[in-house]
């Protein structure tokens, strides 16, 4: 290579290598935020699973940044919505939210979809789900039982079952180190983006001009519509991982004779809607057993016990009225 082609590439080089220098002076950028066709983790050819769970794809989660929590002067999604009948009120400021409960996550089957306010969620980006903050919003989550703390951007909704607050992405619950376990208890906090980048010691970063509010306007209120929205029954489930089966509490229920099951889940709150469904229409006993197969734990609904053939194919026939599901006639395992 001749001298008058070596001295370009030099400067390159020279180039890159200060940019390189400079790089962890600089301030925290902004996360981008996946457009419905922006690229996600994970390989080109996913294939989404009928179950939820953790990704087979591995990423180093102690190298992804939590969210940056950035001012964000465009309307939110706070409007009231009804899921299975519940009418939720979202609040219209997150900023001085707390609260203390049981986290879960969700991963796989959700990966690549949109999120209640448009956006694509990615198992590995540091989001999260929640019932009644504004639509987005940013958090400070603290896992109470080990003390580590993620902030999360949040944008999407739910959980819709159980006493769960909150919902988290799969890099979320790994970074906070209960992906494993499925659940944890934490606490959730609001976070004011002008606050946080003044304890940073630094001016909040510039925006999009169209970002920015024309004019200091006072907000007026209006009427909000009350959204409809029905998640599958598998949403936002819980981690499933084996563990010891309460045999006692199965044996309690379960007696010997028939029974019909009607349905069976990885998901441990999708079983407990169908068993509240079930009990509101029938007055033969309802009740959940659960076992181990193939690694996973299964979330069986069950009614009975059910004394002959007649009586059994009449439940069957209430419960395929009541749009509730196939039930299937099996006997006490």
């Amino acid at each position: 290579m001749s001298a008058s082609k070596l001295l370009p590439l030099a400067a390159c080089v020279t180039a890159a290598l200060l940019l390189a220098s400079c790089s962890s002076k600089r301030a925290p950028q902004p996360a981008v935020v996946p457009g419905p066709s922006a690229g996600i983790s994970g390989p080109d050819d996913f294939n989404r699973p009928h179950k939820d769970g953790a990704p087979w794809w591995d990423v180093d989660v102690s190298k992804i940044q939590d969210a940056i929590p950035m001012p964000h002067y465009g309307p939110v999604k706070a409007s009231p919505y009804v899921v299975f009948g519940k009418q939720y009120y979202p609040i219209q400021d997150a900023r001085r939210y707390q609260a203390v409960g049981p986290a879960s996550w969700y991963g796989t089957k959700f990966h690549g979809q949109a999120t209640a306010n448009g956006e694509t969620y990615d198992l590995y980006g540091m989001t999260a789900a929640h019932k009644t903050l504004p639509l987005p919003s940013y958090v400070r989550v603290t896992n109470l039982e080990n003390d580590k703390v993620v902030i999360l951007r949040v944008n999407d909704r739910g959980p819709f079952y159980s006493d769960r607050i909150i919902d988290l992405s799969f890099a979320a619950a790994k970074k906070l180190g209960f992906a494993e376990k499925g659940t944890a208890r934490v606490k959730v906090e609001g976070i004011d983006p002008h606050e946080w980048w003044a304890q940073q010691g630094r001016p909040v970063p510039l925006v999009l001009a169209n970002n920015q509010p024309a004019k200091a306007a006072v907000a007026q209120p209006v009427a909000q519509p009350v959204e409809h929205y029905s998640p599958p029954p598998t949403q936002h489930a819980a981690a499933v991982v084996p563990v010891q089966i309460d045999a006692k509490k199965n044996d309690l229920l379960a007696v010997s004779g028939l029974f019909l099951q009607v349905g069976a889940f990885a998901n441990p709150d999708a079983a407990e809607l169908l068993k509240s469904k079930l009990s509101q229409t029938s007055s033969v006993p309802v009740f959940i057993s659960s076992v181990v197969r193939d690694q996973q734990i299964l979330h069986r609904v069950r009614m009975g016990p059910i004394s002959n053939q007649g009586e059994a194919e009449q439940l069957q026939s209430s419960v395929r009225l009541a749009n509730l599901g196939q039930p299937t006639l099996v006997r006490a395992d």
